[in-house]
This record gives structure tokens, C-alpha cells and sequence, in this order.
């Protein structure tokens, strides 16, 4: 039946007793069709800020607060670093209207999922714009095996900027600005809440500075180069990164560790949340210091409140181990 032919018969009521179960059948099918489009109308491009990984989402989260919804692009138990992208994520970023990233090169992934998406009209946000990197290879002294050493490097530099609470709120003033520019009808409230958190920011800079300014030319050595930003802001050294081996530990690694503690006179070894690695109680022993945890809040708590509890428990461990 052609569009017309379909016009007239239901133009004319007789038409309907010839045809009942094709007109019935049209019918829901224009509904349904309607329906969908409402539908699409009412929540277009709906969700949608997606910020990369975790550190990116407490501070997006914190700026937009109720008045946007935010999704994380890896999951808030995989870091970064061990992410590997599938085609919901770039679903995520075909349906958004933002994205908020750290940059620096610290989502290697993200290009690739980018083009993926095929969304030609999303904005991105890089938090770190206008931050200085630190290079890599200035960043943890002179340990004894570089092969080891650069498992997470970063071609444009050490992309861990959010553990320096300073450099942390101009990360946080670059996602409000740019939630203002992309959504300008709530710029107040992404005003309000930067400026809120940047307090918070603020007050935690000053905590660590009133407890780690008796502890200068502190030394620690990291199992991952995460804490160079760190360290510099408040006067405590990350002499060496010694990453280990995926696999079985050698005597060649423990020496290095060693090599590393003696060269550098360290309180300890720094871990991570999380890492129950048995060789490095291994290493401990052998090298006669304990080990230590700081916390790269690269997972965690979606909570934005999380970085500050995060935080605070970095800053106990560094004046444990500095005292």
C-alpha cells in the first residue's frame, strides 16, 4: 500500500473494515516510532559528562555535584594503566556531550576509543592545561635498572598531577571552566562547587605543610613513579623507582632494591593499596626496612570525598615514615 493509498483509508471510516488488521498494525507502528522519538527528544545525549578514570571523576563529580550526571570511563577498581577498552566504553563516549581527562599522556587508550565513538560534537576537557610536567627521566633519581624503571613511562611526562593538592586545584578550576563553557545555564552551580572544593584543596595543603615542614630532605624509595609531584611540593625526595617483575622475583631484583637503599639512606618502601605482592615483605626483609603505603588514588571510592580521606592517609604514612 502506498503512503496515499494509506491516507485516504484512514481518511475514510469504510476503509478500516476492509483493512482492519493492516490499519491495526500501521497504527502501532507509527506509535511505537513516535514513542521512540519522544523518547530520544526528552533525553538527548542525556547523561552526559564522562570523565577517564578515577581522580578525574572526584573532581568532575564534585564541580557539577546534581546538576549533571556523570559517568566513569575505567572502572574505579582498574587503574589506568591496566585498562583495557571494549565497546561499551565507547558507547559511553558516543552518547556524551563531555569528556574529562587528566592528559599529560596518562589515558594512552584514549584516541583510539575517541575515534571509535564516531561523536564528532564531543567536547573534551583536559585538566591539566596549563601544568608543567615534570620529564620523566629527571624524576626518580638514578636507579640501577632502567629496563625495570619505565614500565608506566609517559612520553610527555609524569602524569600523576592530582597528588599535588596545589596542582590539583588548577585541575579542578580547568573542569569547572570547562563545564561553564560547554553548559553555561549552570555556571553558577559549577562556581559554588569548585570553589567549595578548592577550599577543601586548599586546607589540605596546609596540613601538609604544617606536618611535613620538620621532616625536609626526607627520602623514600616507590615501587611506581606516581609521587614526584608530591614529594617536590613539600620538600621529601623520591630517590628511585624499582619496579618489579610481572613475573618470578630474581636475586638481580632484590639486589637492585638494596643497591637503592644503600645509595639513597631511605626509611622505606612505599607500596600500594591493594598490592599484596609477597616479594616485597621478601625484599623487606632482606633489606631491613618495612614497607610502607601510599595511596595513588588511581582506585578507590567514587565518592569525591575520597581524595581527601586519601590524602590524609598519605600524609600519615610520610610523617610516620619521616619523623
Amino acid at each position: 500500500m502506498s503512503p496515499s493509498e494509506f491516507l485516504r483509508m484512514l481518511s475514510h471510516p469504510r476503509g478500516w473494515k476492509r483493512r482492519p488488521l493492516l490499519a491495526v498494525l500501521a497504527v502501532s507502528a507509527i506509535a511505537v516510532t513516535v514513542g521512540s522519538l519522544t523518547t530520544v527528544a526528552q533525553n538527548p545525549r542525556s547523561t552526559k559528562v564522562v570523565a577517564t578514570f578515577l581522580p578525574m571523576y572526584l573532581f568532575t563529580k564534585a564541580v557539577s555535584g546534581s546538576s549533571r550526571e556523570v559517568e566513569i570511563l575505567v572502572p574505579p577498581n582498574v587503574t589506568a594503566h591496566e585498562y583495557q577498552a571494549s565497546p561499551s566504553e565507547a558507547r559511553k563516549l558516543a552518547q556524551a556531550q563531555i569528556l574529562v581527562k587528566n592528559g599529560l599522556g596518562m589515558e594512552t587508550f584514549l584516541s583510539g576509543l575517541v575515534a571509535n565513538a564516531g561523536n564528532s560534537q564531543l567536547k573534551q576537557i583536559d585538566a591539566s592545561q596549563g601544568i608543567e610536567p615534570l620529564k620523566e627521566d629527571h624524576d626518580h633519581g638514578h636507579s640501577h635498572d632502567h629496563d625495570h624503571d619505565h614500565g608506566h613511562a609517559h612520553a610527555e611526562g609524569n602524569p600523576h598531577v592530582w597528588l599535588d593538592p596545589i596542582l590539583a586545584q588548577k585541575q579542578v578550576a580547568n573542569i569547572r571552566e570547562g563545564l561553564i563553557a560547554a553548559d553555561p545555564t549552570n555556571a553558577q552551580t559549577y562556581r559554588a562547587n569548585a570553589d567549595a572544593y578548592i577550599k577543601q584543596l586548599q586546607q589540605l595543603d596546609q596540613e601538609f605543610k604544617s606536618r611535613l615542614g620538620s621532616v625536609q630532605n626526607c627520602k623514600f624509595i616507590a615501587l611506581h613513579n606516581a609521587y614526584p609531584y608530591l614529594a617536590r611540593r613539600y620538600g621529601i625526595q623520591q630517590m628511585a623507582v624499582v619496579e618489579l617483575p610481572d613475573d618470578s622475583i630474581s636475586p638481580r631484583d632484590i639486589q637492585r632494591v638494596i643497591s637503592a637503599v644503600k645509595e639513597y639512606n631511605v626509611q622505606a618502601l612505599l607500596s600500594e593499596p591493594g598490592n599484596n605482592d609477597s616479594r616485597l615483605q621478601q625484599i623487606s626483609n632482606d633489606v631491613g626496612l618495612p614497607v610502607k603505603t601510599l595511596d595513588p588514588i588511581e582506585t578507590g571510592s567514587p565518592d569525591p570525598q575520597y581524595y581527601f580521606t586519601a590524602m590524609r592517609k598519605n600524609l600519615n604514612t610520610l610523617e610516620d615514615i619521616c619523623k
